[in-house]
């Protein structure tokens, strides 16, 4: 059994991990966050200690970790906002811990660097979440693409339009400075898809770069993928209802990849791969944080070369 520490409590994303690590039969000993609503915990660790400073749980850590009575963390889950993912890394490694971070790993690509060696210096490894990796339907189509190699360019639409109220705008989210934006908060982990399976980017124009909006052209060395991200309501294929605010779709040659399904066991197939040492490192999420700080910083595109999604010509951007 290894012993978990956690940063994030009160997140969204939160209870997967609290999940992940019970059943994979571990246990939390300690958490934090500044926020005291966190009555999630209670279904999963209730006995876990809790802060709401950092620096006490920091204290906490060490102090357990000293005193070499089986309590010391083995792991700590950041589940953060993004901009504080960087430095609960680093607290991690300072109390003789791995770290399996939710995605993004860092903001910018300059981190990854300092990150790697940084392991080097303590020891330890920095893990993340690429859950869309350990997807059976999404390995299947990888081994697919893989062993055709007949030469074919493949052409790839991705949609993602997930509708938020406007609490998204008064949190770390909506600013930028934290959560990276729409292209690094949401659209992260589906760009390292696309370059898992296709390849790195070699080419990238950008046609809209709104707050709620972004969406622009990829040219991989086996695929040409027009993708468009939205956190815009009107945007969605459908009327919004409670039970469904959000559309995600990736096409390959016109053919639609479904894999809404299984999204919530994905984190506990991660941390399985993790516990055994076979977990995503720093240089497996490297080309997806270089490419959305590109994404983030880069000019628009004055014209189009490559495919333009469907939803950017409505919007008359280009």
């Amino acid at each position: 059994m290894k012993n978990f520490g956690l940063t994030g409590l009160a997140g969204y994303i939160t209870p997967r991990h609290l999940k992940a690590i019970k059943d994979t039969g571990n246990r939390l000993v300690a958490a934090v966050d500044p926020h005291d609503s966190v009555g999630i915990i209670d279904s999963f660790f209730p006995k876990a200690s809790f802060f709401t400073e950092v620096e006490r749980f920091d204290r906490h850590l060490e102090k357990i970790r000293r005193e070499k009575k089986g309590e010391a963390i083995d792991y700590l889950s950041i589940c953060s906002p993004n901009h504080l993912h960087d430095a609960h890394i680093r607290l991690a490694m300072r109390v003789d811990a791995d770290a399996i971070c939710e995605k993004p790993l860092v903001l910018n690509p300059w981190n990854l660097d300092i990150l790697q060696d940084l392991e080097k210096e303590y020891g330890q490894r920095v893990w993340t979440i690429l859950q869309l990796r350990v997807h059976p339907t999404l390995i299947a189509l990888k081994k697919k693409i893989d062993s055709a190699d007949n030469g074919k360019r493949h052409k790839i639409r991705l949609t993602y339009i997930t509708s938020r109220g406007l609490w998204y705008h008064y949190s770390w989210k909506g600013d930028e400075e934290k959560s990276g934006g729409i292209g690094t908060n949401i659209g992260v982990h589906f760009f390292d898809l696309l370059m898992w399976i296709f390849g790195p980017a070699q080419t990238t124009e950008l046609y809209v770069r709104e707050k709620n909006r972004m969406g622009g052209f990829l040219e991989l060395p086996d695929a040409d993928v027009e993708w468009y991200l939205s956190l815009e309501p009107e945007d969605l294929p459908f009327d919004v209802t409670e039970d469904q605010r959000t559309f995600r779709n990736i096409s390959v040659d016109g053919e639609d990849i479904e894999f809404s399904g299984g999204f919530t066991d994905l984190h506990t197939r991660v941390y399985e791969e993790t516990l055994k040492g076979n977990g995503f490192g720093i240089d497996d999420t490297r080309p997806s944080i270089e490419l959305v700080h590109k994404l983030r910083t880069m000019n628009l595109t004055e014209k189009p070369n490559g495919l333009v999604h469907p939803s950017i010509k409505k919007l008359n951007a280009v």
